[in-house]
């Protein structure tokens, strides 16, 4: 981290960041209010307020956006590296943001064991690791298991969101997607960029490079199978 990354990590996870439990990287550190076992949101954002949850926040320019931008929602970020969480940190501290809340874990560990089913109003995953290398596309996030917990997370009606600039990574996302039976796509295939999606530096500068981001919005189905 850097040394103003490193100073708000001492100045704020306290407040903002938990350790998700079983995560034990670099020690110990404070976990997250629980009820039953699960993650309670109320308790840590002190109201009640629809959840959304991000999978891999990275440097946290989107995260803290749309944060911004939907004051009565709540969030949480889940991301790994300490440089990304310190940065939103920063992030945080400078905009007042008061309804956003880390979680330094694994994201499939989470969604299994913190999260209940039918809990989110949102699920995002924008430019996850594209493991380019043909032999390391099982080690991509987006698979059969990952997008059938993710989608039972999702309370019916609730939206997954995902982004991608590499097109055979895309591709794979809709092909996993569409064979999801908890999750309908009202597109038929890739969504128009969302206007609300901030653009950052990285995806501009991948349009400049001949690398359009593709964008996923799929709908959590209502009881037995029916549309939302």
């Amino acid at each position: 981290m850097t040394a103003g990354q490193q100073r708000a990590w001492d100045r704020l996870w306290p407040r903002y960041g938990a350790l998700a439990p079983g995560f034990d990287r670099d020690g110990e550190g404070p976990t997250p209010p629980l009820r039953d076992g699960r993650l309670d949101a109320p308790s840590w954002f002190g109201r009640e307020a629809p959840l959304r949850l991000e999978i891999g926040s990275g440097m946290g320019e989107t995260t803290a956006a749309l944060a911004l931008a939907e004051p009565d929602t709540d969030h949480v970020a889940v991301e790994v590296y300490p440089p990304g969480l310190g940065q939103l940190l920063l992030r945080i501290e400078e905009h007042g943001i008061t309804n956003l809340r880390l979680l330094r874990g694994d994201a499939v560990v989470v969604l299994e064991d913190l999260v209940a089913p039918d809990a989110l109003a949102g699920l995002r995953v924008y430019y996850p690791d594209p493991w380019p290398k043909r032999r390391h596309h099982k080690r991509r996030l987006v698979q059969p298991a990952t997008v059938a917990l993710m989608a039972s997370r999702l309370a019916p009606g609730a939206t997954l969101h995902l982004a991608t600039d590499v097109a055979d990574y895309a591709e794979q996302m809709r092909e996993v997607t569409d064979a999801e039976p908890l999750l309908v796509n009202p597109h038929g295939g890739f969504a128009p960029r969302p206007d609300w999606r901030p653009r950052t530096k990285f995806e501009s500068r991948a349009e400049r490079e001949g690398r359009p981001s593709r964008d996923l919005l799929l709908v959590r189905t209502g009881p037995e199978g029916s549309a939302p």
